[in-house]
């Protein structure tokens, strides 16, 4: 009988209420504060949280996720401990840090996005997820006191170029934080999910595929110029996914307008008209397309249906401003005339003086404020980042009606809108024109629906050359796309982790990582082939048993034969020479080779063999499931613990460059695995743990602590001309001149030159480009010698504009002397003086002052005038 039994049924029922009082939780006090109910899918996650679990929520766009990370920032708050909030990209810190202001106040809120320090030593702190990365790396005390961390858009880890920070940043952490991972829906999340478990122990899956806003998929298209463009559902109902008929029938019906109109050119001849446009045969053309509709059309016809405000995805920084040229030539006008005070107000109050008149010139600052007068703008990575701000501040508050903008503004910032064009289902990456995928397609139409204003989102596709209303349907049907990691330690990754682990231990540590978990998957799946494979090899060797001797070694006899004749003798035909002599003594040694093997197959005692023809029957048998094996086991071999071995590959590079050395007298005596912050690998090193036994190991030498300071996509490049003195005897102005190569990376397909050096061919500056030249040539030599990818080669086209800046010539001749956005050539410059800082660190460490003033120096010149506006004031 329970204690509660004993009580009356008044008692009871007061003991029941001062249970369920003593169980409300922080969830529900929190819950409580919040100005609307909470989903079932965010309570879970916050439920999971307050008993300890690390969470990862994989949701919609638009579906609440910050709800759970405003939720843990609230329990530190609760708990008095720090919390961390990172972002893949700075808009998204910037814009989470004035939300979280809001909430706790200037004092309580920092920021960190490498380029921008806010009260750093704050109980909240939004950063990247780099910044976070190098704390963990240079162990920095502020980690002390930290116990949550929210990673932000965490499907980014299979992001290509910086993925592996979010990984590298799960595997460290200190085993008493707890990270929040929000993930749009990917299709493999459960493995996601089992990984970081198997890392950071007990982890809650929360998923939820339900938009709080129905979204609803269409598809405009425009018989002619002369006639209004029309807007058809892709679907027959909203609860349907059979393709609507109507919309085919429309399509079919301009499909046949466009094939009569392209008769007129049928059976004519090649040739040129005087205008000298090429004319060709019709059957050469291809399918002739219909009209597609202007984009100020676009907009108007959503304007005229009240679908507005929109975000129209166009994927070029130049189509988007394109368009904004296109609505104001076309006299587009979606503002009242209060509308246009308020914005005008908002904008002068947002600027108040930040930019010189040269500057508003090279800005066209003038056409800038009267597309968002008429209620439309652009917003891409080429605009500065105040502008980008005014177009956001603007849009929130419902004064601007569209924005035309690339696919960035798609990653988490806070711009809801009631419907979003899609101008294409294709886009340029920079090699050619390929497909959405259904992810991408899910992130960009995400936006449309602004929860709590609109009952229903709408997701438009503008007809265009190649749309087929399938694919569409393809792509809005798939809502989740698998995540994959992108994993691959780097030359920085590899020394930080040897300061801190043994080598064995940083083994175990890779071998944790998301790629080799993926990559131990598929090599599961090889297993059972193998042993079913081995099994059959050793079937048909015991039918192929001799008693004249071994009849497998006389089948590999065989098969050497066989790979000289049909292989090794192709290759080297292929093969080029350096003279015909050294031509025939290759060819004359692999016949040599060919001869031996065939005197021993003649020789060979199974020859003889009475029942040699059965053998030999199943001795193909066994040959072709040798072979097969043999290329599974390879297969198997280079998934096992691949991400080990690309490290160690990287080791041979550092250690053949002298970043690190050997040391075979190493004694183990706990150092360290004493240190705070690092993963604990005892399962793997117990046998080693003795105190004074001696193995090798490892060791950074003086370039290696240089290099684990430099974060940088050219670390090891970098780090060879500091050790080399090349940036010693510079000018601050000459030393940001050239230290420019480092971070530009040129929109075009080849890296790019200087126009002119400053200071002339023989100068100071062409003589360090000589020497970082020397240093790249022989990186990529040493790269290929130990089959590690070549990186790839510096860009010196910043080099003479970077000297301009810093020399004080004005913005509109440095703008108009290259092809770089303005939005482009901050961001670059933002992204030196970082770097300018890393180095004053190393140059600090090593006690190397003059190199010290001099990049501290250069950092002040480049971080002027529009560099260093700030676009939080």
């Amino acid at each position: 009988m329970t204690f509660e039994e004993n009580l009356s049924p008044s008692q009871r029922y007061a003991a029941f209420r001062k249970r369920r009082a003593q169980e409300k939780s922080i969830v529900g006090i929190f819950s409580e504060s919040l100005p609307f109910e909470m989903d079932d899918f965010q309570r879970d996650a916050c439920s999971a949280l307050s008993n300890g679990h690390n969470i990862l929520v994989a949701a919609p766009t638009g579906a609440g996720k910050t709800v759970i990370a405003d939720f843990a920032i609230y329990l530190a708050q609760y708990e008095n401990v720090k919390a961390f909030y990172t972002t893949p990209i700075k808009a998204l810190s910037n814009q989470k840090y004035h939300e979280l202001v809001d909430l706790y106040g200037n004092d309580r809120v920092g920021l960190l996005t490498g380029d921008m320090s806010i009260t750093p030593d704050a109980d909240i702190i939004v950063m990247t997820t780099e910044v976070l990365r190098n704390m963990l790396y240079e162990r920095s005390t502020t980690l002390d006191a930290l116990r949550y961390v929210i990673l932000d858009e965490v499907h980014y880890l299979a992001d290509r170029m910086r993925g592996q920070v979010w990984e590298e940043v799960i595997i460290h952490l200190p085993q008493t934080v707890k990270i929040i991972g929000l993930s749009a829906t990917v299709s493999n999340v459960e493995d996601f999910s089992a990984w970081i478990r198997s890392v950071r122990g007990d982890t809650t899956l929360v998923m939820t595929e339900k938009r709080p806003v129905e979204l609803l998929q269409h598809v405009m298209i425009q018989e002619s110029p002369r006639k209004e463009p029309e807007i058809f559902d892709l679907y027959r109902s909203p609860n349907s996914e059979k393709i609507n008929p109507s919309l085919i029938q429309a399509l079919n019906n301009l499909d046949q307008i466009a094939r009569s109109k392209s008769k007129k050119l049928e059976g004519k001849p090649f040739g040129y008209t005087k205008k000298g446009r090429k004319r060709v045969s019709r059957q050469n053309i291809g399918p002739i397309r219909h009209n597609t509709p202007k984009r100020w059309a676009v907009i108007d016809e959503l304007d005229f249906l009240d679908m507005l405000p929109g975000i129209y995805f166009i994927f070029s920084r130049n189509g988007c401003d394109k368009a904004v040229s296109q609505c104001l030539q076309a006299g587009l006008e979606l503002t009242t005339e209060d509308e246009v005070r308020q914005i005008r107000h908002i904008v002068n109050e947002m600027i108040d003086g930040q930019l010189t008149p040269d500057e508003m010139k090279a800005l066209h600052f003038p056409q800038f404020l009267a597309s968002l007068e008429l209620g439309f703008a652009s917003h891409h990575a080429g605009m500065i980042t105040l502008f980008r701000h005014i177009v956001e501040a603007l849009f929130e508050k419902g004064l601007i009606k569209v924005v035309f903008a690339t696919e960035t503004l798609a990653l988490g910032i806070n711009m809801p809108a009631r419907t979003v064009i899609v101008e294409k289902l294709e886009k340029y990456n920079g090699v050619g024109h390929v497909s959405l995928t259904p992810g991408e397609f899910t992130q960009l139409t995400g936006r449309a629906g602004r929860r709590g204003i609109d009952t229903i989102g709408h997701a438009l596709v503008v007809d265009h050359n190649g749309f087929e209303p399938s694919a569409m349907a393809n792509l809005a049907s798939k809502r989740v796309y698998p995540l994959h990691s992108s994993f691959a330690p780097s030359f920085n990754t590899a020394v930080n982790l040897l300061h801190t682990h043994t080598l064995e231990e940083t083994h175990a540590t890779l071998d944790k990582s998301f790629a080799q978990w993926e990559a131990n998957a598929s090599a599961d799946s090889l297993y059972g082939m193998i042993e079913d494979t081995h099994r059959i090899v050793s079937d048909y060797e015991r039918a192929m048993h001799c008693s004249r001797g071994n009849f497998a070694e006389f089948m590999r006899i065989r098969m050497k034969i066989s790979d000289i004749e049909k292989r090794d003798r192709r290759v080297l035909k292929t093969r080029v020479f350096t003279s015909d002599k050294a031509r025939k003594k290759a060819f004359a040694e692999l016949d040599k080779r060919l001869s031996a093997l065939r005197s021993k197959e003649h020789n060979h005692p199974c020859k003889a063999c009475p029942d040699f023809a059965e053998h030999i029957r199943w001795g193909h048998r066994w040959a072709r499931q040798t072979r097969e094996l043999e290329r599974l086991e390879n297969r198997f071999a280079s998934r096992t613990q691949s991400v080990s071995r690309h490290f160690d590959r990287i080791c041979d590079v550092l250690e053949h460059m002298g970043y690190i050395t050997r040391d075979d007298d190493f004694a183990y005596t706990g150092y360290l695995t004493s240190k705070p912050y690092q993963y604990d690998a005892s399962a793997y090193s117990n046998q080693h743990k003795a105190q004074g036994e001696k193995r090798t190991e490892l060791v950074l030498t003086e370039k290696g602590e240089v290099l684990r300071h430099i974060y940088s996509e050219n670390d090891i490049l970098l780090a060879q001309c500091i050790m080399d003195g090349i940036f010693d005897n510079l000018t601050a102005e000459e030393c940001a001149a050239v230290m420019s190569a480092f971070i530009y990376e040129s929109r075009h397909d080849s890296p790019s030159e200087p126009a002119h050096l400053p200071g002339g061919a023989k100068g100071t500056i062409a003589n360090a480009i000589s020497s970082i030249k020397s240093h790249d040539i022989r990186i990529h030599l040493i790269f290929e010698s130990f089959d590690l990818d070549t990186p790839s080669t510096i860009d010196y086209g910043l080099v003479e504009i970077m000297f301009n800046w810093v020399t004080d010539k004005p913005l509109t001749e440095i703008l108009r002397s290259s092809d770089l956005t303005a939005g482009d050539f901050v961001r670059a410059c933002k992204r030196e003086t970082d770097v300018l800082r890393q180095i004053a660190n190393i140059a600090q460490l090593r006690g190397n002052t003059q190199l010290k003033d001099i990049v501290l120096q250069a950092s002040d010149l480049v971080n002027h005038g529009i560099v260093a506006l700030n676009p939080l004031d």
